[in-house]
């Protein structure tokens, strides 16, 4: 018994020699002096997260002490900044594949500074750091920024397949810009898509060639797809976008055909929506022939001349315009629309 007591005794005098880090079992959670954040852009189908900590300034020399030039840096604080890309990139021109990577930075007294993305995306700071692990490494210029207490990155100048990256910290500012194949992202999803349940519906083949066309590419294909959602469902809408497609790909005695088949199954409603589409697209002389149309196949519909003074008006010609508000007003029973048409009625009798 006298041994074993020596034997334990031996033991817990050894046991509080050993460090804390050992020993300690988290029991409580406590706020980390660097806080933790996540920022994320989309653009097109495309996601870009960023997962870092925000270290304060708090009155310390930051460039060229805390954080020393010619010495790789984190990018934040605690764990390594990381960026996860959910598709294919560019950086700065640079082609980077989708993935999620280590953000570190190289800063320099003077002149460019590197922006490194490494494989290894998990490790503590940049002790471990291995130049043999980059993916990635892009040149970037620090530029004079108004005082930034915590660390920040934020997204830039967004566009439809763009967007500039900047980390804002102290009176620094360092940017890169991400670009992506936008075009080529979407149509090879709804490629996908259209291997699935999606291909069981026309309005899946139907919004795949609209995208198509709305965006001018891969008009070949969309244009098959335009005819299997004619086949599904033979209707004004399916017939005007293969018409629309027909007419980009230079076949216009195909495009009239499927033009006038649409024509002559359209609603009031339909000719109505299509016009307003042709407004939008400025196209106001095509969109007036349609509305005088909507007018003559449906005389007794106030909204039909409410819509063609509309874009009389848009286009300019005023008299015509009044011409058609007041048909509309005369037999519109709405007291709201009664009362928005006076409006306009009001405003174009005054600039005539």
């Amino acid at each position: 018994m006298r041994r074993l007591f020596t034997v334990v005794l031996v033991l817990f005098a050894a046991s509080i020699l050993l460090p804390e880090e050992l020993l300690a079992q988290p029991v409580i959670k406590t706020p980390r002096t660097s806080q933790h954040a996540k920022v994320m852009q989309t653009i097109g189908l495309s996601e870009i997260t960023i997962d870092y900590h925000r270290p304060g300034v708090k009155e310390r020399e930051i460039w060229g002490a805390l954080v020393p030039y010619d010495q790789v840096w984190r990018a934040g604080a605690n764990e390594n900044t990381a960026i996860e890309f959910s598709d294919p990139v560019k950086v700065n021109g640079q082609d980077l594949a989708a993935g999620r990577y280590g953000l570190h930075m190289l800063p320099r007294e003077t002149g460019e500074w590197d922006v490194i993305f490494s494989t290894q995306s998990g490790a503590w700071g940049s002790f471990s750091y291995d130049d043999g692990e980059d993916a990635l490494r892009v040149a970037a210029k620090p530029e004079s920024a108004p005082q930034e207490e915590r660390l920040s990155f934020t997204f830039d100048n967004p566009t439809d397949n763009s967007v500039d990256i900047a980390m804002n910290w102290e009176k620094v500012r360092l940017s890169f810009t991400v670009e992506v194949d936008v075009d080529a992202i979407v149509l090879d999803d709804i490629q996908n898509q259209l291997r699935g349940v999606s291909r069981f519906f026309w309005q899946g083949w139907q919004q795949a060639a609209n995208w198509c066309n709305q965006n001018d590419t891969n008009l070949d294909e969309a244009l098959q797809w335009a005819e299997r959602a004619v086949q599904m469902n033979p209707s004004f809408t399916t017939h005007m976008l293969k018409s629309n497609l027909q007419a980009k790909l230079e076949d216009q005695i195909g495009s009239d055909e499927s033009r006038e088949t649409a024509m002559e199954m359209a609603t009031e409603g339909e000719i109505n929506n299509f016009g307003y589409q042709l407004v939008n697209q400025g196209k106001l002389d095509d969109a007036i022939e349609l509305f005088e149309l909507n007018v003559e196949e449906h005389p007794d519909s106030w909204n039909c001349y409410d819509s063609l003074g509309e874009a009389l008006a848009a286009k300019g010609e005023t008299k015509r315009a009044i011409e058609f508000y007041e048909k509309a007003l005369s037999m519109c029973e709405d007291d709201g629309q009664k009362g928005r048409i006076k409006g306009v009625l009001k405003t174009l009798s005054s600039s005539s």
